[in-house]
Parts: C-alpha cells; sequence; structure tokens
C-alpha cells in the first residue's frame, strides 16, 4: 500500500513537470511570435478608426506625376488612408483636448506642436469642433527609399468651431491650402511637417435664379402596406404604380418622397434600395408625375465629425437621380427646426448650410428646399433656397393671411405648402375629434383658399395607415391614432369624402 502511494505522487509529479515545461515552452513561442508579428494598428490606436464609418472627406488627386521615385496605386492609398486618419485624430483630439492615437498619426517633431495647443486649450476650458469635406492632394516628391512623400493639398474645405466655457466664439468655413511632409515609420505614413498657406473665405454655391413660380398640385406618398418602409422587402412597383395612376387621374401633378437614412445604408448607400427609388421615378415619369425627393429621413445627428459620412450619402442619392426627367427639387430635411431644441439651432443650421451646399454643388441645376414644420421657420436660411416650403397643420382660417404676408416678405422666391392635412379620428382616444365630414370641410376650405391666392401645395397623404412607426409621433396612443386617419383613401381602399376635394382642377 505504501509503494502504491509512493508511484502515484511520482506520477503526480512527473505529470506536474510536464504541465509546467508545456506552459513554459508556450509562453516562449507567444513571445517570439509577438515580437516577429507587425503591431496591430486597431489595437495600437484605441479609438480603432475605421474611415468607412467615422471619416469621408471627398478626396480628388491630381494625377501622379511626381518627381523622384514613381508611385504605386496602393502606396498612394496607403498615403491617403493614413493622411485623413492623421485629419481625424486632430479633429478629435482638438474636440476632446485629448493627445490619444496622436502618436500614430504624426512624428516626434510634428505631434510637440499639436500637444501645446491641447494643453492651451485644456486649460482655458476651449474646445474646437471641426472637420475637413474636400482634399484635393498633388503628389509632389517620392524618395527612392519610398520612406518618404511630399504632397501640396489644395483647397481644403474646412469648417471650424470654437467654444470657449461652452460659448461659441467662432463658426466659420474656410479654403486653405497646405504643404505636407509625410514619412514612413513602423508601416505608417506619419506626418512630419505640415505648412498651412493661402486661406480664403468660402463661397457657397449661387442660388438658382431661374426658379419663378412653380405650379406644385401634389401629395405625400407612402404606399398604404408600408409607410415609412416604402423600399423595404415588400417593395412593390404594381402597387405604386397603380397609386401614382390614381393621383394623377385625381388631378394631381407632383409627389413628395421621403428617402431614410440609415434605412439606405449611411454612407453606404444601398445599391438595391437606390435601385429601388430610381424605379419610383421611372414610375412617376411614366404618369408623368414630378417628384419631390426629401432626403436625411428620420436623421437627428449633426455631430460635425459625421458631416463628411451625410455627404457622401447624399452625393451618392442625388447623383444618381439628378438627370432624371421625373425629378422637380430636393429637400434637404424634414422639419428639422423640431430639432433646434434638443440638438441646438446652431448645429442644425451649420449642417443644414453644409448640406445644402454638397447638394448644390452635386446638382446645379434642380431647386433646393427646406421642409420646415411651420410657417414661422421660413426666414431661416431663405437667402441659400431656391424655393422656400412649408407644412401648415394651424388653423385654416388663417392660412390666407399668413401666406400673403409671407410672400411680401419673400418677393423674389417661390413659395409652396409641402404638407397639410386634417385627421378624420375620433374614437377612445379623442371623443370630441374630427370625422370623415369634418375632414372634406376642411379640404374643401383649404382648396378654395389655394385657388383663390394661387399657392402651390402638396397635401398628407393618400391613405389612411394601420401601422405607425414610433419614431413618427412617439409611443402615446392618442398621437399614433390621430396619425393614422390624415388619408383620402381609408384603409380598405374606400375614397373618403374628402377625395372630392385632393385637388382643384
Amino acid at each position: 500500500m505504501v509503494g502504491l502511494n509512493k508511484n502515484i505522487l511520482r506520477s503526480l509529479l512527473i505529470l506536474s513537470y510536464i504541465i509546467i515545461i508545456t506552459l513554459v515552452v508556450y509562453g516562449i513561442s507567444a513571445i517570439y511570435s509577438y515580437l516577429n508579428t507587425g503591431a496591430d494598428r486597431s489595437k495600437m490606436l484605441h479609438t480603432e478608426i475605421k474611415k468607412i464609418d467615422q471619416y469621408l472627406p471627398k478626396v480628388q488627386w491630381t494625377p501622379l506625376n511626381n518627381e523622384g521615385r514613381p508611385m504605386d496605386i496602393q502606396t498612394r492609398l496607403d498615403v491617403e488612408n493614413d493622411y485623413l486618419d492623421a485629419w481625424y485624430i486632430k479633429h478629435l483630439a482638438y474636440k476632446t483636448n485629448s493627445k490619444q492615437g496622436i502618436d500614430d498619426y504624426y512624428t516626434e517633431h510634428a505631434r510637440e506642436n499639436l500637444f501645446d495647443i491641447i494643453d492651451l486649450n485644456a486649460s482655458e476650458n476651449t474646445i474646437v469642433e471641426s472637420t475637413t469635406l474636400k482634399h484635393h492632394p498633388t503628389l509632389e516628391f517620392f524618395s527612392e527609399d519610398g520612406q518618404l512623400a511630399v504632397i501640396t493639398d489644395n483647397n481644403v474645405v474646412e469648417f471650424k468651431r470654437v467654444y470657449k466655457d461652452n460659448i461659441i466664439l467662432l463658426e466659420t468655413t474656410e479654403v486653405a491650402s497646405y504643404k505636407v511632409i509625410l514619412l514612413l515609420e513602423d508601416g505608417f505614413w506619419r506626418i512630419r511637417h505640415m505648412v498651412k498657406f493661402k486661406v480664403e473665405t468660402y463661397k457657397s454655391p449661387p442660388v438658382l435664379t431661374s426658379v419663378k413660380n412653380l405650379s406644385i398640385k401634389g401629395i405625400n406618398y407612402y404606399p398604404q402596406a408600408t409607410p415609412w418602409n416604402m423600399f423595404g422587402d415588400d417593395f412593390d412597383t404594381d402597387i405604386i404604380s397603380n397609386d401614382f395612376k390614381i393621383i394623377r387621374e385625381a388631378g394631381l401633378h407632383h409627389i413628395r418622397l421621403f428617402v431614410p437614412y440609415e434605412g439606405f445604408g449611411s454612407a453606404n448607400v444601398n445599391k438595391d434600395k437606390l435601385k429601388k427609388l430610381r424605379q419610383v421615378l421611372d414610375l412617376a415619369s411614366i404618369h408623368d408625375l414630378k417628384v419631390m425627393v426629401t432626403l436625411f429621413d428620420f436623421y437627428g445627428d449633426y455631430t460635425v465629425l459625421n458631416w463628411t459620412l451625410n455627404q457622401r450619402h447624399a452625393e451618392m442619392v442625388v447623383s444618381a437621380l439628378k438627370d432624371h426627367d421625373a425629378l422637380l427639387a430636393w429637400d434637404i430635411k424634414n422639419e428639422p427646426d423640431l430639432d433646434f431644441k434638443s440638438r441646438g439651432a446652431h448645429n442644425v443650421m451649420a449642417w443644414l448650410k453644409s448640406m445644402i451646399d454638397l447638394v448644390k454643388t452635386t446638382d446645379p441645376k434642380h431647386p433646393v428646399t427646406i421642409g420646415w414644420s411651420n410657417i414661422q421657420s421660413t426666414s431661416i436660411l431663405k437667402d441659400k433656397l431656391d424655393l422656400i416650403t412649408f407644412h401648415y397643420y394651424d388653423d385654416h382660417e388663417v392660412l390666407e393671411k399668413d401666406y400673403l404676408l409671407l410672400k411680401d416678405k419673400t418677393p423674389n422666391k417661390p413659395i409652396a405648402i409641402t404638407e397639410y392635412g386634417m385627421s378624420s379620428y375620433s374614437g377612445t382616444w379623442n371623443l370630441f375629434g374630427s370625422s370623415e365630414k369634418k375632414q372634406a370641410e376642411y379640404h374643401k376650405k383649404m382648396q378654395s383658399i389655394f385657388s383663390k391666392n394661387d399657392i402651390p401645395y402638396m397635401s398628407w397623404t393618400l391613405y389612411d395607415f394601420t401601422e405607425i412607426p414610433k419614431e413618427v409621433v412617439g409611443r402615446l396612443p392618442w398621437r399614433k391614432n390621430t396619425q393614422k386617419h390624415f388619408g383620402f383613401i381609408d384603409k380598405d381602399g374606400v375614397k373618403k369624402a374628402s377625395f372630392s376635394y385632393i385637388s382643384k382642377e
């Protein structure tokens, strides 16, 4: 028995020895493997930059014709990626007064100046929100050993907003050029030297002067079964075509559509959904309807560092449709003034200015507007817009007075009401509410005012709906139920009394 215990103990000691030797060998192998493997940039840089999701300014290179060694396309892409990452890191550093990540994109010499600025801003409670929207780099020199590159980045469009003690001191957009030296260190193209020169004031694209009176007679449109999800899996051209036939035969000539930002893939626009949108415009053309396309539906983040993502989204949509014969105009965003309180009016308006310029640059032929939630907001950015549009859900008895006053204040701009309507809902959540008869009387009165004053209009909306997403009016049942009954056609496909006043020829 004693001999058996000794054998068991001896076996356990030998097994323990083997396990320890195995762990030691594994540890040495892991260390050796790590020392012989290139650094993982995503782990070194804690911000884990992914430009596809965070920073996509428009970059247009001058054809490569540099001194020194020729640069292949892959190397140029590497230089571009690291150069833009350096810009992004600088924007982030100035916004947060943090030095994190700067070592990865700036050499020791270059980062000293950045650190000084960050320290000064932090000490004075100053932060800078900034971004670049366009870059036009030219490769001037590439060394024979492939370790040094010199570029001139011309006409960089930069937006900057400076806060001190949470108060805005400055907000500006400028155009500047830079001389930049980059060194290849540890596999990274780091900025060694950057000199700013030739600074100019940014000039916005001109307002269209050819837009006079637009005889808009239309309606906001969603298919009845897929409101706010028109381009999803249940997209059906037959249903849409039949609806367009109803709209056109009712005497209307225009429709307003909505492009959801997230639903269309954000910065990387979903090509299938873009194809569906084009199909809708094709159908509109067949039925002799013109389309106002409203961008950025369900979007409410106006953060400066996200602007480049928003611009790539808008650029793709606008570029795809700008030559379509059914296109009437671009509506930058639906009711952005409702975000003033929660997001800050200065944030929203700066974003709107940027998007107006982007759309007008991409498509200089079609008018650009903003669908304000009320007539009081129409003075905002009116000098940048080609067409003034607003929504009117106030008392129709004062519409004529309000419209004529606006027209007198804005004599050189066409004006249109791009949403108006009345719900026919009365029920548990609105016992003393409306009715189909009251809705018809409302539309009859509105059409009379439109005819008398030659007011362009688009009503809300063709159909009653059975489901309303919470993002539209929230979760409160009285709001959701009211929203379901604005249509001229009920949920069973029967025309309501108001349909007689959907238009007035």
